[in-house]
Parts: C-alpha cells; structure tokens; sequence
C-alpha cells in the first residue's frame, strides 16, 4: 500500500499541525510505503515574501523529521525538486472542466477571505491531483477541508483513463477527524488565520505567554471549574494519558484553585511532551549537510516514480 501526503510550508509549525496531521500521517510509515512531500508550489499561492518562504520550508524539513519521519522507509522531498508534476498538471488541465474548479470549496473560501483569485489559486486542484496521481498513490491521509479535492482527484483519473487509457491508480481518500477538531487558545478551531495557535518551534517564552493567556471564564477561585467544553481540558488531552486526563477534570471540578493553576499543569504537560522533538529539531538544525542529503536522496527516489507514471501518461496522450 503507497502511502501518500504532504503539507503546506505556508507558516510556523504548530500544535495543531502536528496533532491533526503530522503524528497520524507518520503513524502510517508501520502500514505501507509512505510518500511525504512539502507541497512549495501550493504555498506560493499565498505566501510572497522569499525570505519567510524559505524558513518556513526549512521549518517543514526539520519539523517532520524532528516529529519521526524515517527516511529510510519513507520518501520525503520538496515538490518544486520533482519538475514533472508540472507537465502531468498540464496533461490533467485539459480534461478539467471548468465547472469543476469553479464549485471548490477551498476556492470559494479564499476568495471569501480576501484572497486574490489568481490562476494558481483556480488550478490549484489540478496540480494537487497531479501531486497525488504522479505517485500512483493507494491511500491519501487529509483533513476533512480537503477530502474534496482527492475527489476532485479522482474524477479526473477517472477521466484520464477513460479517454486516454488506462494510466492511473485510482486513490482513497483517509479522513482525519482530528485534523477538524483541534483548540486553538480561543477556544476556536487552531488556525494560523485566527492568530490561535502554540507553535511547535517557537520562543519558549512567547509559548509560554500564550498558553497561560489561554481565554477561560469567569468562574471564582473557590469554585468548580466547568470541564465540559473547556479549552484547557481539550488541550491537556492532547498530551495526557487517561489517567492523567481524569485526574485533571476531578481536580478543576472540585474547586479552590484558580484557572492559572490549570494553565501551568498544562504548560508543563506540553514542555515535557515535546521536548524530545524540540531536541531533535536543533540536533537536526545544527547538521545542515545531513538534511541536505536526505532532501535530494528523497527527490532522486520520488522522480524514480514520477517519471514512470509521466512517461505513461505522455504516451497515452500521443507525446511519445
């Protein structure tokens, strides 16, 4: 089973990301080949400034193998070092309706959000397709906001091969529940757009401010905290055993202490949890060769299998 997904170097690392998408994305390295790639090209449709651009994919570089990526089982690379995806995009471009790209929700909710409606922002289901098809992908790990676009994926596969030939795999779509269900600090979902998120690498300082300015309610010292819906609760649960969890919620339910108190738990639950990936990060960061070479030894491998499938879909469509 191949295995395949990848993630937007648009901003920071956060806590989010990693609970909605890296942990059970890198889970499936034990249950098949899997493909992970840091999709750039996306990310240019909405980041602008060069110098941001490039420590955000350094960031996913290190912040994926810091979290567990083996690049030994796995495929790990940058979609901009694999330069057919682009050609097979073109080859796809010709069977999209336009219909199609115009009923995308992740369209329609750029353009709602002030999003400028540029071409790549239009086509950018057709070069996720492209990124999904090269690979001849079994299984696509996404977030419920992108479930469309695997669909949009697999009706053109769909179309591909019914008029060109069979050329293809045709992918499944995996739905992440936790990728919709993350908290951010107020008690929203975790979004880089709602400026609610813990970043995975960032100041300590600036992570510990923000955890402790965590919005709760009102409620007294000396009275019960409310656990049901609490954004704290939610949070520890993320990083808690069971037992911990439960303990937790006793303790807020019996009063006496104040929602301070419950954020320093909390903080100290999260210092402890990723301190080892927060090692690995500046272990890696320190040895820029070794990240260099994984990079273009997961690039060497992936144009391996790139180049097969575009080979086949060049001579389907009469270009060789």
């Amino acid at each position: 089973m191949r295995i395949f997904t990848g993630v937007k170097p648009s901003g920071h690392l956060q806590i989010g990301n990693y609970f909605g998408a890296i942990k059970p994305a890198l889970e499936l390295q034990n249950q098949g080949e899997g493909i992970y790639f840091i999709a750039d090209y996306h990310a240019l449709t909405t980041v602008h400034n060069a110098a941001d651009f490039r420590s955000y994919i350094e960031e996913v570089q290190l912040g994926w193998l810091a979290c567990g990526l083996d690049p030994k089982r796995s495929i790990f690379f940058r979609q901009s070092a694999v330069p057919e995806v682009n050609e097979l995009a073109w080859l796809l471009s010709i069977i999209t309706p336009m219909g199609l790209l115009e009923r995308c929700h992740a369209y329609k909710d750029a353009l709602a959000n002030g999003f400028a409606p540029s071409h790549g922002l239009f086509a950018y289901p057709v070069l996720m397709a492209a990124d999904i098809l090269l690979y001849q992908a079994d299984i696509v790990p996404v977030g419920k906001d992108q479930k469309q676009h695997v669909e949009v994926t697999r009706d053109l596969a769909i179309k591909f091969n019914e008029k060109f030939g069979n050329v293809f795999h045709i992918p499944q779509p995996r739905i992440s529940e936790e990728a919709a269900t993350i908290i951010g600090i107020d008690g929203r979902k975790m979004s880089k757009s709602y400026d609610n998120t813990l970043q995975l690498f960032g100041d300590d300082k600036v992570f510990k401010k923000r955890v402790m300015g965590i919005k709760t309610d009102s409620t007294p010292i000396e009275a019960p905290k409310p656990v049901e819906g609490s954004t704290l609760v939610e949070l520890f649960k993320l990083v808690a055993t069971p037992e911990e969890l439960a303990a937790y919620k006793v303790d807020m339910q019996k009063g006496g202490k104040g929602y301070g108190d419950y954020k320093k738990l909390l903080l100290e639950k999260l210092q402890n949890y990723f301190a080892p990936i927060r090692q690995r990060y500046s272990e890696l960061k320190a040895h820029p060769d070794d990240v260099r070479d994984i990079m273009a030894d997961g690039a060497k491998r992936a144009r391996a299998i790139a180049d097969q499938t575009l080979q086949a879909a060049r001579h389907a469509v009469g270009l060789a």
